[in-house]
């Protein structure tokens, strides 16, 4: 198997490479090949993984590039985890928006906005390269925020994509810890849109047990994504910590007022991962990497790739078209759900009808990601304003022209359609 990863360069992807090690027989591969146009970034970091995969004994080859096409050319599976603009237009997500009174943040509201109008464009370059030079029937697993954005415009424009998150993962990881069982036996009753999810049940040997949780944990699982407890009994059930950002809006924004960016935090936690990297002697994951984010990446890609490369045919929590298992949405929106993964596709399991109020919230945030999408591809300040408009933290006209603005002039270098 080849398998590219695109944004190679990332400081994260020696956790990739952990994985890949760890769980090689579930996922044989022959050639891993690194794309990044930061050539200081990509030497660092390949030379780790070479020295991370001998140490692990892996047979594979390690290939560093910044050519696409050469990186792409007859792969597998090609995995997208890249950030244009770097940690510096990621601080901007987070900072600008304070100025019109609503949060900062690179996936959610006006700053996620930004983030998807600057990649879903760089995502379908490198798509149609992928299926110019890929193999026919190669993967795009997108692992690139907003993933329910991005992994929209790909299907749209016909790839073979899924999008990946770990906020399920992470969750399966935690209740496992909280019931003291394998976290193999224990699957979620996740629902939503990515970033925008909850846990409705936590099933263990065929027993839902998240009513007995709600009942004996309810302060931890709060306390967990940082939310009142009455909110998760009324809702009888557990939100993502994104929620946060819609049911405490203005405690949040209260908290990121004068403080350091998780942009700041990660420009600090990114330096000492490039001096470890450039150690020769460092060849295994080094412990603060925990602390740049994204745990269990590795386990939730490895487990996904394996699965669309061997039909393995078991469940897993993913990005997919809709197709009728949330009937109030289009059947071509992304929605984030367990779903049945082979070599043929995906097939979302079927989906207990939804409360009003989760239903009318993902239907709204699900409209303004349609016209997030519009905008990314096609361009135009009316565009942009419009679906700023739509965003349920927005909603006011003169609030979503200034933030319109804001964006615009913090992000025109990326924007051709801007320029």
């Amino acid at each position: 198997m080849k398998l590219t990863v695109v944004g190679g360069g990332s400081t994260y992807t020696p956790e990739l490479i952990d994985g890949f090690s760890r769980l090689r027989e579930l996922l044989p591969i022959e050639e891993l090949w690194l794309v990044d146009p930061d050539p200081t970034r990509l030497e660092l970091v390949s030379g780790v993984s070479r020295r991370m995969f001998a140490r692990a004994g892996h047979p594979g080859k390690i290939v560093a590039t910044s050519d696409v096409v050469a990186g792409v050319a007859d792969a597998d599976v090609v995995l997208l985890q890249l950030r244009v603009g770097g940690q510096a237009a990621r601080h901007g997500d987070e900072t600008w928006p304070h100025e019109a009174g609503v949060i900062g943040q690179e996936t959610t509201g006006p700053g996620g906005f930004a983030k998807a109008l600057r990649t879903v464009p760089v995502v379908l370059e490198i798509a149609e390269q992928v299926r110019r030079h890929a193999k026919p029937d190669a993967w795009i697993v997108d692992f690139t925020n907003p993933v329910g954005i991005v992994t929209r415009a790909l299907l749209e424009a016909g790839h073979r994509a899924v999008g990946l998150c770990n906020v399920a993962i992470g969750f399966q990881r935690r209740f496992a810890n909280l019931l003291d069982v394998d976290f193999r036996t224990v699957r979620l009753d996740h629902v939503g849109l990515n970033h925008l999810t909850w846990e409705r049940g936590v099933t263990v040997d065929g027993r839902d047990v998240l009513p007995e949780l709600l009942g004996s944990r309810l302060g931890e699982l709060a306390e967990e994504v940082e939310l009142p407890a009455s909110l998760l009994s009324m809702l009888g059930s557990v939100p993502s910590y994104y929620l946060r950002y819609f049911y405490d809006h203005d405690e949040v924004l209260r908290e990121q007022l004068g403080s350091p960016t998780r942009a700041q935090a990660v420009m600090e936690v990114e330096a000492e991962l490039l001096e470890l990297y450039a150690d020769p002697h460092v060849d295994t994951k080094p412990a603060i990497l925990e602390k740049r984010g994204g745990a269990y990446y590795s386990e939730a890609a490895v487990d996904l790739i394996a699965s669309l490369t061997t039909d393995r045919g078991d469940v897993q929590v993913v990005n997919i078209r809709n197709n009728g298992a949330m009937p109030f949405l289009p059947d071509d929106h992304v929605i984030e759900v367990p779903a049945t993964v082979g070599a043929s596709g995906l097939t979302a399991l079927p989906i207990a009808p939804l409360p009003d109020d989760l239903a009318a919230l993902i239907g709204h945030v699900a409209g303004y990601e349609r016209l997030a999408l519009d905008a990314a591809v096609n361009g135009g300040r009316e565009r942009v304003l419009h679906a700023m408009l739509a965003h349920p933290l927005v909603l006011q006209y003169d609030r979503a022209e200034k933030l319109t603005d804001l964006l615009l002039a913090e992000n025109s270098k990326h924007l051709a359609w801007a320029q």
